[in-house]
């Protein structure tokens, strides 16, 4: 790192020298994935005819928009998928993960959660918390039942397998959310798949695929799920998309999942691509890079405050299954240094000094570092917290590696001042 233009201590200078030494291993698995999902995704365009008539928007309707069509194609065979919707029109994850619940499922059905309780801001979709006739599926008859993971980490297939009869649809979480459990990679995903389809043959699988596009070779679709919903402010946009979801799998369940984003019997026809196009398209072609960058600011994030004598979940030299990475750091003065330390690493509104609050959809206060190109976008380099027990901080993103590790430094460096770690 050149001293020129970061403050950065001497000894913490040498420690991520080190570091990043010793994640050598690591990051040459990372680009030889990066390589092939390159590969996969420039094959999807190339076959699909992307041309630059693609890249243009439409008004009004919609109606006859090729690039919004062709972009579902490129996404659809990607991912293994035999459909695809791919609208800005989605606000975030968050917003295409509902819209695939409520396009399913119909009163009197019951959702299986296959992975423990759901990330926090599903709570009040599926009913688990907040005021009743707000519209909650809980409020249109429909059932919840909860698989809990054996010792908060690993999914429990036998459990899953008794409740799996009364289901119509088994909910898996990819990642963590703000939990201390592993994130899930393919293969488990559909060990939990399997396990649910002992039960019950007919059983709808829905993943919760975000921040786990193009983090290994193969995505959810290949083993068995039917559909798998994200984010284009996460893995798939790229850092280039500024808004947006997807839906991808079954074709008749695309088009239900289409139907109640838009409306009944128009589904994928309409919806404008105004002018997004180009930057949607962009991003999924970079997406496979930028998710490496994610990886490696990852990794070495956590070797460095490991030999800090901090714990990491996952640990330095464990295989990634997603693009997130968990630093216990054992109290509140720690976590928010840490986190005013990235916001002073990043791009965009880098003097901005983070503070907890309640944000909206969460149990407890949030802290939350991004100086981000796109708000919110967690394929940029971020950290976020609530402000609760165990104090562990959860890091992302990293559009380029150089930053990504910059702003890692720069936590350190933060705390460093505070005379919160010692070298």
């Amino acid at each position: 790192m050149n001293k020129s233009f970061f403050n950065i201590d001497e000894r913490l200078l040498l420690l991520a020298e080190q570091a990043q030494s010793e994640c050598s291993e690591q990051f040459l698995e990372i680009d030889r994935i990066a390589e092939f999902n390159g590969q996969k995704v420039l094959s999807a365009f190339i076959n699909n005819k992307v041309s630059e008539s693609c890249l243009k928007g439409t008004t009004g309707y919609g109606y006859g928009d090729i690039g919004r069509d062709t972009l579902d194609k490129v996404y659809a065979e990607a991912l293994g998928a035999e459909a695809a919707i791919v609208r800005h029109t989605f606000a975030n994850g968050t917003h295409a993960l509902s819209t695939a619940l409520f396009g399913v499922l119909r009163t009197g059905d019951t959702m299986l959660a296959a992975t423990g309780k759901p990330y926090d801001t599903m709570e009040e979709i599926i009913g688990l918390r907040g005021e009743p006739g707000k519209g909650s599926l809980k409020d249109f008859g429909i059932n919840y039942i909860q698989a809990d993971l054996i010792d908060d980490k690993l999914p429990d297939y036998d459990k899953i397998t008794e409740l799996a009869p009364g289901a119509k649809i088994v909910y898996i979480q990819r990642s963590r959310g703000y939990s201390l459990r592993p994130s899930y990679d393919t293969e488990t995903i559909g060990r939990i798949i399997d396990a649910a389809r002992k039960g019950n043959r007919d059983i709808i699988a829905v993943v919760d695929n975000c921040y786990g596009e193009f983090v290994e070779e193969k995505e959810p679709c290949s083993v068995g799920a039917d559909l798998i919903i994200g984010s284009l402010i996460k893995n798939p946009g790229g850092g280039i998309a500024s808004t947006g979801g997807y839906i991808a799998g079954r074709d008749d369940l695309v088009e239900k999942c289409a139907d109640r984003l838009y409306c009944i019997g128009m589904g994928r026809e309409v919806g404008c691509s105004l002018e997004r196009n180009r930057e949607m398209y962009l991003g999924f072609f970079l997406a496979p890079q930028t998710v490496s960058a994610a990886l490696k600011t990852s990794v070495f994030a956590c070797r460095l405050f490991e030999k800090l004598g901090f714990r990491t979940l996952p640990e330095s030299n464990e295989r990634r299954t997603d693009i997130i990475a968990s630093v216990l750091l054992e109290n509140e003065e720690n976590l928010v240094a840490f986190c005013q330390g990235i916001q002073k690493g990043s791009p965009v509104d880098s003097y901005a000094v983070p503070e907890a609050w309640d944000m909206p959809g969460y149990d407890s206060k949030v802290i939350m570092a991004a100086g981000a190109f796109t708000m919110g976008a967690s394929v940029e380099l971020s950290a976020d917290a609530p402000i609760r027990s165990p104090f562990a901080v959860w890091l992302q993103g990293g559009l380029t590696y150089p930053s990504g590790k910059t702003g890692v430094m720069l936590a350190a460096q933060e705390m460093l001042n505070k005379g919160l770690i010692f070298l």
